[in-house]
């Protein structure tokens, strides 16, 4: 079923909506929470809570591209309970991304203040729309779908000295534009 049917389904309220999109998307979600989490029973659970907020969503929202609409969930849910299952205990391979990160975060707040007033987000996708699209494609499978560097040289074809030869220029560079653009870092 395409995705503007599926939407619809949303809207006329009929549960035959979350069958649909988990026959379509499940994979997807699961593959975006379990990259986050690590643990497949998480990674199932923020699945099914998607399909919760997707259903409480749609009477205001009709999201264009339902697939974006449905990774966005997904991940800000396992962000979520990412940062609870770590309140006492460490992820490793998504601790290690955040590492990798560190060099663009100051002062939490500020980061907090310029991401609410979209300026961060903002700054960041205009950034990927001037480089290659090779590097855009490691930069937003590393950092937006928590892809390892390891699935990210298998899916891509290429060495994973090469992905982190790639995600190293990138970040360097991206850090050059935000402090062009006056984004504290």
């Amino acid at each position: 079923m395409d995705d503007e049917k599926i939407v619809g389904l949303y809207w006329e309220r009929t549960e035959l909506a979350i069958s649909e999109t988990s026959k379509k998307y499940s994979r997807y979600l699961r593959t975006i929470a379990f990259n986050i989490l690590s643990n497949h029973l998480d990674a199932e659970e923020c699945e099914n809570d998607t399909y919760i907020a997707a259903w409480n969503a749609m009477p205001s929202a009709r999201p264009n591209k339902l697939l974006a609409f449905l990774g966005r969930i997904t991940r800000n849910i396992a962000l979520d309970r990412y940062d609870y299952n770590t309140a006492k205990k460490r992820n490793n391979e998504f601790d290690l991304l955040l590492s990798e990160l560190e060099d663009f975060i100051s002062s939490p707040s500020d980061v907090e203040t310029q991401f609410e007033n979209g300026e961060l987000s903002k700054a960041i996708s205009n950034f990927l729309r001037t480089i290659d699209s090779k590097y855009r494609l490691v930069f937003i499978r590393r950092y937006w779908y928590s892809d390892s560097i390891k699935s990210i040289s298998s899916h891509l074809s290429m060495s994973e000295s090469k992905v982190k030869s790639i995600l190293f220029r990138t970040r360097k560079n991206l850090k050059t534009y935000l402090e062009k653009e006056g984004i504290i870092i």
